[in-house]
């Protein structure tokens, strides 16, 4: 069984977050272990019908964010990489300078250190320049930024299409299946 780690920070698009957890809960071969911020809680009562128990039971294996001992937290513990949707910027930022306070920040700070995939699906809307040189800087560390951008050569009819489309580019960087997720194909000129 391989292990990924699902973030959830206070930024909005819990559903993502949720459309993620949801497929990868349907890849026996993934086992999931979630970490979410209190932010997380509060964003999830605003955008989701879910109670944070039904969000919990969505992955394998859930965490206290304040236990910085948890298995995760250690580099020996070893994980597919880790994810974090959505990413705020206070995430963003503090993933960036190394403060981490609380597991999710250590979890992210492992896997820079051990060089394994870390997915940031950064949400903000404008990006200030601040936001723009930590995510420059996050990319050169190795981290992927993986905004949550509209695609319409997928041709999306529902706000769950477009939801679909950016957790199979999240499943996409882990080399994860999607179901129903359709790649560019080309254009005939």
């Amino acid at each position: 069984m391989r292990r990924l780690i699902v973030g959830i920070s206070g930024a909005t698009g819990i559903p993502l977050a949720t459309g993620l957890l949801r497929q990868l809960k349907s890849i026996p071969e993934i086992e999931t272990h979630l970490i979410y911020t209190r932010g997380a809680c509060l964003t999830l009562k605003a955008e989701s019908l879910l109670t944070e128990e039904q969000l919990c039971s969505l992955a394998d294996v859930v965490y206290d964010n304040q236990n910085i001992g948890a298995a995760p937290a250690s580099g020996s513990w070893e994980s597919m990489g880790m994810v974090i949707v959505p990413c705020s910027m206070k995430t963003l930022a503090g993933i960036h300078s190394g403060y981490s306070d609380n597991l999710l920040l250590r979890v992210a700070d492992v896997a820079l250190k051990e060089r394994r995939k870390l997915v940031l699906v950064a949400r903000e809307c404008p990006l200030g320049t601040i936001h723009l040189r930590n995510m420059y800087e996050l990319s050169q560390m190795g981290a992927v930024i993986l905004p949550p951008m509209l695609s319409y050569y997928n041709q999306p009819e529902t706000v769950e299409d477009c939801t679909d489309h950016v957790v199979g580019k999240i499943l996409q960087q882990f080399g994860i299946p999607s179901e129903g997720f359709r790649r560019w194909e080309g254009v005939e000129q």
